[in-house]
């Protein structure tokens, strides 16, 4: 007998059920809490390889090995840091202010994933969802379907094994883009939780409900004059070839001092990187970006440099890393100077400090305000004055962008696959988004005793001659 499909839930049949493992979740204590979290955690670290095989696969972009390293940092460097954190009951009280906090679930979650970081974006989300108690539903990229609910299914029913609730993790098949606005704008929704493409961040902002977003990330990474130029070229070269460049925060544009520049170009070329003529830049600029739509094309997205080469007719090595494009316009009629998804990077030349300075904000401004900034340099006072004249939520020191800015490998910041942009990227905050993004808490705010208690404590901003019985 043929196996009947599994009938297709009705978008206010899948609100129904979040809501239903809400309110059963919100009974849990922590204990049982961290069981289910520590279960979905292992199922997903387990499966690490799998699921980077299978994301590798299904999208054909990027290098399964490094969206591994990217699975890894979603489950174990994520759980690491999340697992000791009290997300139920009292998590504060200051009995000197009189105040005492405590955690509460905001309710069911909607979270867009991308086919960038498919897989790893779905085992990050679920992890902090469960770790406050929340009901997710994921409605993962089309390209990345498979992967993305595998991703899912896994982690769920690990978590079912330590008796979590019934579809406290739930996924869609395929969307319309009415749906996916009924899921973000529906009224039961506590918040949308958006990775995914400029457009679909815009919308989850303009549902109605709660949103955290991301944004774009132009990144520019500046080797200063004390900078050690040998050790820069690696870590960048470390990040920018990283699942082919496809996270938000690999470096962009390479700002360089003048006195540096032959040997920042020696060690590039040591590492097979490829420097473009200008006539090859040319051949490039409209395989990279589509004028009429104004945006670069997917096509190009986590492919290797030697393939898209090829696409622009450009004759490279087979054994190229990267596409370095020589450059000094930075706008948006000049499509390398954009942030570019894929092992292409541009290159500025800087005379002086202030000039690389301006040169690394007007790249900042061009589409990646708030996301994050990189310089390599041993000058304490230069590394501060570029933080204060980046508008970037994340300045990552003498580190790989890409990794650094994920957190938790090179540095302490939060692990995270949701990298906030704050207001530069119309972003509520520039955190790497973790589980205090996912709760509400409750204050409660005792009166203050000293001594007696004043039935009015206004009454002293008024003198005898004022009426103040009606306050």
């Amino acid at each position: 007998m043929q196996k009947q499909k599994k009938k297709k839930l009705t978008i206010d049949q899948i609100i129904y059920n979040a809501k239903k493992a809400a309110l059963l979740f919100k009974n849990y204590d922590q204990e049982q809490t961290d069981r289910i979290v520590k279960a979905a955690y292992t199922a997903g670290f387990n499966n690490r390889i799998h699921l980077a095989r299978l994301a590798n696969e299904e999208t054909g972009i990027g290098r399964w090995q490094d969206k591994v390293i990217k699975n890894v940092i979603a489950t174990k460097y994520v759980y690491e840091d999340i697992k000791d954190i009290k997300t139920i009951g009292i998590t504060s009280e200051d009995k000197k202010k009189g105040i005492i906090e405590i955690a509460q679930p905001i309710g069911p979650v909607f979270a867009i994933t991308p086919v960038t970081n498919p897989t790893s974006t779905v085992l990050f989300k679920i992890l902090i969802a469960l770790k406050t108690r929340n009901s997710l539903i994921i409605r993962p990229h089309g390209a990345a379907r498979k992967c993305s609910i595998e991703a899912a299914r896994i982690c769920y029913e690990a978590a079912l094994k330590e008796g979590a609730p019934k579809n406290c993790i739930q996924w869609t098949g395929r969307t319309t883009q009415e749906q996916t606005q009924r899921l973000m704008r529906h009224k039961d929704i506590a918040l949308v939780l958006a990775s995914g493409s400029v457009e679909l961040v815009r919308e989850a902002f303009s549902s109605g409900n709660p949103a955290i977003g991301v944004g774009k990330g132009n990144v520019p990474v500046f080797i200063g004059k004390t900078a050690d130029v040998p050790f820069a070229v690696e870590q960048i070269f470390i990040s920018k070839i990283f699942d082919n460049g496809l996270l938000c925060a690999s470096e962009q544009a390479l700002v360089v001092r003048k006195c540096h520049v032959k040997e920042v170009k020696k060690e590039f070329l040591k590492r097979k990187a490829y420097f473009l003529s200008p006539e090859e830049i040319k051949k490039l600029e409209p395989v990279i970006y589509n004028s009429a739509l104004k945006m670069v094309k997917s096509e190009i997205l986590g492919r290797p440099a030697p393939e898209i080469a090829k696409m622009a007719d450009i004759n490279v090595p087979d054994d190229t890393t990267l596409l370095i494009a020589e450059l000094e316009a930075i706008c948006a009629q000049c499509p390398l100077s954009l942030s570019i998804l894929a092992p292409v990077l541009a290159f500025y030349v800087a005379d002086t400090f202030n000039k690389a300075i301006d040169l690394c904000k007007r790249i900042n401004h061009n589409g990646g305000l708030g996301h994050t900034a990189s310089i390599f340099s041993n000058e304490e006072n230069n590394i501060q004055h570029f933080a204060n004249e980046m508008n970037a939520g994340r300045i990552i020191v003498n580190t790989p962008s890409s990794q650094g800015a994920l957190g938790g490998t090179y540095n302490k910041l939060n692990p995270s696959l949701t990298l906030a942009c704050g207001t530069g990227g119309k972003n509520i905050t520039t955190d790497n988004i973790s589980v205090k993004h996912l709760l509400n808490i409750q204050r409660i705010a005792y009166r203050k005793v000293d001594g007696h208690i004043e039935k009015n404590v206004l009454n002293k901003y008024f003198d005898d001659t004022v009426e103040a019985d009606h306050i």
